[in-house]
């Protein structure tokens, strides 16, 4: 696809015909005076503006700057523009061109309310289950299909797990579908998948389980007349959490997709795209020299003469080798070197810093 100008005469051009391809970077060169700007900013980019302002409101265009609409015969295939002047000040260093045309503002709103939640741990996709939804799911099941609602709760430390299931029976829940050291498995409602079974049956059990369950649930697909550990297992959960392998999330906010915001910043890099850190192939360029023949770099200029005998010294104390190529010293040495002696396990050792 290209974008077809036909005919531009804006400012000094002369009935300029040219076509450019769209999904490529094009760039315009030309002396000063040449039309560069009359035809890149006056012509395509004030067309596709004033195209995409055209679909808005009449209420919402009155409060919009527009550009005239430009002096040229045709333009076909122009998309929606932008145009970022090159003036425009970089007012800090996170600054993007997302930033200053504020699209970001409008992407970090995309994610949160348009974006899939998927699990990293199990590649399955995270949401909150509602109970129509697994009132559905159950309906769907081939008729006859014996099933179970079971829920699992954990043992609190404060009690045995006889005491738990008693509190669960004065509840009325008295059918245990599994034992396991620190959970129970308790079953809510069992049925065969029929056309009459009613909704509202099956409703309230998803509803129990997910109380007691403290918002999580299964629905067991049974192999014979009676439960086993065998059988397969639905799981569901009415958080914004994993049923597969339950690992909570959270919501998804617009905040969560920004690098200007503490909770979406990355963790490294804090948003700025770059960390400060130690080169080691710069700090080390020759592994054959040994520490006493300059294997650190830096420390081998005049400013960083005190510094070289301070590691030697230090070296010598704690019993690192000074004389044999840097490539043969042991790990543990090496990481001394980078990062220090641990003043409480060598009292008598310098505190090396980088």
């Amino acid at each position: 696809m290209t974008i077809r100008v036909r005919g531009a005469r804006q400012n000094n051009l002369k009935d300029l015909s040219l076509d450019l391809p769209l999904g490529e970077l094009a760039v315009v060169t030309g002396v000063s005076g040449s039309g560069k700007s009359s035809l890149v900013f006056d012509t395509i980019y004030a067309e596709g503006q004033r195209r995409y302002i055209e679909t808005f409101s009449a209420y919402a265009r009155q409060f919009l700057d527009r550009m005239d609409k430009p002096q040229v015969e045709s333009i076909e295939g122009v998309p929606p523009a932008i145009a970022i002047d090159q003036t425009n000040p970089v007012r800090t260093s996170r600054s993007t061109v997302g930033t200053m045309t504020e699209l970001t503002d409008h992407l970090k709103l995309l994610f949160a309310r348009a974006a899939e939640l998927v699990c990293p741990d199990c590649s399955q996709r995270v949401q909150r289950d509602q109970v129509d939804g697994m009132v559905t799911l159950t309906l769907a099941q081939p008729e006859g299909q014996r099933i179970a609602i079971v829920f699992a709760r954990e043992v609190p430390e404060s009690l045995e797990q006889e005491q738990l299931e008693a509190w669960l029976s004065a509840q009325g829940l008295t059918r245990i579908y599994l034992r396991e050291p620190q959970r129970v498995w308790v079953i809510v409602d069992r049925l065969a998948v029929r056309p009459e079974v009613e909704r509202s049956r099956l409703s309230e059990a998803f509803e129990t389980a997910l109380r007691f369950g403290e918002g999580r649930c299964e629905l067991v697909l049974m192999q014979d007349k009676e439960p086993s550990a065998s059988d397969r297992r639905l799981a569901f959960s009415s958080a914004l959490q994993c049923a597969a392998c339950q690992r909570s999330f959270r919501e998804a906010r617009p905040a969560l997709f920004s690098f200007n915001s503490p909770i979406g910043a990355c963790d490294s890099c804090r948003g700025f795209g770059r960390v400060i850190g130690i080169d080691r192939g710069l700090v080390v360029p020759n592994e054959r020299l040994s520490l006493q023949e300059g294997a650190i770099k830096p420390f081998q200029s005049k400013s960083y003469e005190d510094c070289q005998q301070e590691l030697l010294a230090g070296a010598r104390r704690r019993g690192v080798a000074v004389d044999i190529p840097w490539k043969d010293l042991p790990g543990e040495d090496r990481a001394w070197v980078f990062k220090g002696a641990d003043v409480q396990r060598y009292p008598h050792g310098p505190e090396i810093r980088t």
